[in-house]
């Protein structure tokens, strides 16, 4: 059973000003369309970095979690809770652990943006991979369940659940190569050998095609709920970037966690800490699997991995030439941007 460090997970404080509702007009809205709903209720706003401002409802018997839209001008395919909604309700359907999806208003006048309430999901959620509140057979648990529970995603059929036109189906990292290539190129501000010699090299290496399955984008320890007694995931979050595409991309993305934390990417380490390496992490998401990849296609998934990540590092930088970024130390990410460029070519020409 892992122990909870209080004050580090699923924090909540007193609604900003900014993303103030009224809980009175939530409360009677609540009372019509939930089944056995009975308020009154209080409204706290989960502590964090969520693009969409997400909120703990709690009533003397049930407690919920709403998500929104953030008050604003907005892009017009930016946090879009819709979709995030109709993934959580297609998946309650399987065996994936989400939470039980209630409602979904898109009536602005309410409490002014668009949002969805869902299951209260109760567990913890883990910042660092090392897990190092837990023990050893903690970490065996969690990790066995996060890998169980990505491949349970990926087994799932898109078009069984009805979400058959959640992306556009084939050639997914073609086109991502494509995405990332172009903004990287309207980012870059001085020359990286590597990023040219990827952006050459990855259209021409696309991995053979997958079946096309419902991918996360950005599934991770930090964005699952596991159950504090069990170890088990209890449910899955933040499906902001949520697709259709190629599962095992998906999977190598999560994987680059063993790549970059200087903890779990040292073999020795995981071995003490009871956490599987990355090796035996990878060798079980392909067991009993219908994904077939050589160890030159896995390399290749990786270095794209990467070459996506550098994208995204570079675009800050960019905006830092161009004097909109906001983010704390945005100017420091440019070296972090050669590394990974560097090592994906590396790891292709390994």
């Amino acid at each position: 059973m892992i122990k909870r460090v209080e004050g580090e997970l699923n924090g909540t404080k007193e609604m900003s000003k900014k993303h103030f509702i009224d809980a009175k007009v939530l409360n009677e809205y609540l009372e019509q369309e939930i089944e056995n709903y009975k308020g009154p209720l209080t409204i706290e706003e989960f502590i964090g970095g969520q693009s969409n401002p997400t909120y703990l409802l709690k009533t003397f018997s049930a407690s919920y979690v709403l998500r929104r839209k953030p008050p604003g001008n907005l892009l017009k395919s930016a946090h879009a809770v819709d979709r995030e909604f109709r993934v959580i309700s297609a998946l309650n359907n399987t065996d994936v652990p989400v939470p039980k999806a209630y409602l979904h208003c898109d009536d602005e006048t309410l409490i002014g943006t668009e949002f969805y309430v869902m299951e209260f999901v109760n567990g913890s959620v883990i910042w660092e991979p090392d897990i190092p509140h837990g023990t050893n057979l903690d970490r065996t648990e969690i990790y066995r369940s996060m890998n169980n529970t990505i491949k349970k995603l990926h087994n799932v059929d898109p078009i069984k659940i009805g979400l058959e036109d959640f992306g556009k189906p084939g050639n997914y990292v073609g086109r991502q190569v494509s995405r990332w290539s172009k903004q990287y190129q309207m980012s870059e501000t001085e020359k990286i050998p590597a990023m040219d010699n990827l952006m050459k090299w990855l259209p021409e290496n696309l991995p053979s095609e997958k079946p096309t399955r419902l991918v996360h984008g950005d599934f991770s320890l930090t964005n699952v709920i596991v159950d504090d007694t069990t170890n088990e995931i209890a449910s899955i979050l933040d499906w902001e970037l949520s697709t259709l595409g190629d599962p095992v991309a998906d999977f190598s993305y999560h994987c680059l966690r063993y790549t970059d934390n200087p903890v779990i990417s040292n073999n020795e380490n995981c071995l003490n800490l009871g956490i599987p390496t990355f090796q035996e992490y990878v060798k079980m998401y392909f067991e009993n699997s219908e994904f077939e990849v050589s160890d030159d296609e896995w390399n290749l998934y990786m270095a794209f991995n990467m070459f996506k990540i550098a994208a995204i590092l570079q675009g800050i930088t960019g905006r830092v030439r161009d004097g909109t970024a906001a983010g704390k130390d945005a100017d420091k990410l440019f070296p972090q941007t050669v590394e990974l460029a560097n090592n994906a070519w590396n790891l292709i020409n390994s």
